[in-house]
């Protein structure tokens, strides 16, 4: 699994940890009973939202089973605990006007608008999630072949088309301002970088888009993953098939491909009324 998703688990975990000793020092994964699983999952919905809570049961559930299977513990008490009912958030997406209007608000006469516009290119150009952005080496960009080389979660890697305008800004970035930079020692592959050289975080790349929406008087809810639904979503509005989507995407399952055929049902519609056979009268 990615950093994040084990530091999230082991979060959950040490709060149930810390839930069962407040009752009683005595109390230990090992030992706790399913009272105290079902005293922790009730206040946990009084505190959180369905999603989350059904991912900190997932990841007890998965944690005390371990325990079993180590020989810790002969049963799980969190066996008759049933995880909320969670059904598929529709994506936010931006309208190519937003994009536009976003990309256009961006201060080029600064080193960091020039970075900051190649990074959100970069994010709608090949829809990477914010973790392989920031992970992007220089040697992955294939320019020639129009290919940008992705590692994705599990160290999975992909092969993404390098979208002409996106090579472009890159290019600009990479050959006329981050050439410029004092970079710091372990970073010189690392292709986004703050202003000292080094790697920029999650919680930077977060910003920065956040601070270009608000620049651009973009009233949604905007991150770094709705430029990744916008790129997704634009690419089967004119046409891309699932499969590609895909795989451009890095989706194990096409069934997490399948969330966008239900984001556009004003697309859907013209599809059925372009193509299907009895359609007309």
């Amino acid at each position: 699994m990615s950093e994040n998703s084990i530091s999230s688990y082991a979060y959950d975990i040490k709060a149930f940890i810390k839930y069962i000793e407040a009752f009683s020092p005595q109390l230990t994964p090992e030992n706790c009973a399913k009272e105290d699983t079902q005293a922790f999952v009730y206040q946990l919905s009084q505190q959180v939202n369905a999603r989350s809570q059904a991912r900190q049961i997932s990841g007890l559930k998965s944690f005390f089973n371990f325990l079993i299977f180590e020989g810790y513990r002969e049963d799980s008490p969190m066996d008759l605990i049933e995880a909320p009912k969670v059904g598929r958030k529709l994506p936010d997406v931006l309208t190519l006007v937003e994009i536009d209007k976003m990309l256009s608000s961006i201060d080029l006469s600064t080193s960091l608008g020039y970075r900051n516009l190649a990074i959100l290119e970069t994010l709608y150009g090949s829809g990477l999630r914010v973790s392989e952005l920031i992970e992007l080496k220089i040697s992955d960009l294939l320019f020639d072949e129009g290919l940008v080389l992705v590692t994705g979660k599990g160290n999975k890697q992909r092969l993404v088309p390098l979208g002409k305008i996106c090579a472009h800004k890159l290019r600009i970035y990479i050959e006329e301002i981050r050439v410029h930079l004092a970079i710091k020692k372990g970073f010189q592959d690392i292709v986004f970088l703050n202003q000292n050289g080094r790697q920029l975080t999650r919680a930077m790349i977060f910003t920065i888009v956040r601070r270009v929406a608000a620049d651009a008087g973009i009233n949604k809810k905007v991150s770094p993953h709705t430029f990744r639904h916008s790129f997704a979503t634009h690419l089967l509005e004119n046409g891309a098939d699932l499969r590609s989507i895909q795989l451009m995407m890095g989706h194990e399952n096409i069934t997490t491909t399948e969330v966008y055929m239900h984001v556009d049902t004003q697309h859907l519609s013209k599809s059925l009324q372009a193509f299907h056979p009895r359609n007309k009268l």
